[in-house]
């Protein structure tokens, strides 16, 4: 069985992006790892180079930022990167900058790909998340936090990227642009028994701040920008709904950066602020375990 990383990156230093430690979670998963690296206002390139593995393939690209629709730039600039798999694996493994996989998970991740490599029915294969938010020690707890997210798929070219790379489905033709956004069929998917570690959402306030300016250029216009970013120097990570304390072990490529956290982030837990949609959503969660409206760009079969 080969397995192949794919993964994409800019101006990862600027951004305060833990692409190093997503990296050294995904190489020992893989038997190569593709990692396409826009072309970057710092050093982003020469970091990624720097890291001492042969299993490494290193691309570049330029990403074009007019796109402003969906950030379907994102699904573009991944395509780019799946483009670029050898034909002859059987499993690709897709982690975002800001994504880690724990290393009590590989094995687990691995027995599930075997088990399923030879069953075309399965597409893919789904992990749990964790997403932490304002430091290392919370997570985003809320229904507006996704579960559960495709991040192994089937060697197939009829599987894209969709929408803001969130996600995949499946197409039986080159897509457009626009059918990235609202086309395809959603993928078969089992569990992985894996789990994804997100910190897209813990950083410095500043640095924070930086990435909502840069990052939702590629949904919305300068207008929206300048009324829903705008110009503070630093992201107000108080308007939170609702969190909850982590008591797991953090994955052991990000300790290191966890030691050196600069900045004091605190959370009352006992002041959660619940919309009337948030609490009726916990109503039915834990009176009937169900989740009405739960995002699910996959078929769990």
């Amino acid at each position: 069985m080969k397995v192949v990383g794919f993964t994409i990156v800019r101006n990862a230093i600027k951004l305060d992006y833990p692409i190093m430690e997503s990296l050294a979670s995904l190489l020992p998963l893989c038997d190569e790892v593709v990692v396409s690296v826009g072309r970057s206002e710092d050093e982003t390139l020469n970091l990624v180079k720097s890291i001492p593995s042969a299993k490494l393939n290193v691309i570049e690209s330029t990403w074009d930022d007019s796109l402003r629709k969906g950030g379907v730039l994102l699904a573009i600039e991944t395509n780019k990167a799946l483009d670029a798999v050898p034909a002859d694996a059987d499993w690709l493994v897709y982690l975002q900058a800001d994504e880690v996989i724990h290393e009590k998970d590989i094995e687990t991740i691995r027995a599930a790909m075997l088990k399923w490599k030879d069953d075309k029915s399965v597409d893919g294969l789904l992990f749990n998340y964790n997403h932490f938010y304002g430091s290392y020690d919370y997570l985003g707890d809320s229904h507006k936090w996704y579960r559960n997210e495709i991040r192994v798929i089937r060697n197939d070219k009829r599987i894209r990227s969709y929408k803001d790379a969130q996600g995949f489905r499946k197409f039986d033709h080159k897509p457009t642009n626009e059918e990235l956004l609202n086309g395809g069929e959603k993928l078969n998917v089992k569990q992985s028994g894996g789990t994804i570690y997100h910190y897209g959402w813990v950083k410095h306030p500043e640095l924070q701040q930086n990435k909502q300016k840069s990052f939702n250029k590629m949904w919305h216009e300068d207008e929206w920008l300048d009324k829903n970013v705008g110009q503070a120097a630093t992201f107000d990570y108080s308007t939170v709904d609702s969190l909850a304390r982590f008591t797991g072990q953090h994955p052991a490529a990000m300790l290191p950066r966890i030691k050196m956290l600069n900045w004091n982030f605190v959370y009352d837990e006992s002041k959660k602020k619940f919309s009337l949609k948030e609490r009726l959503f916990r109503f039915t969660r834990k009176a009937f375990n169900w989740r009405p409206g739960e995002y699910k760009n996959y078929k769990q079969i």
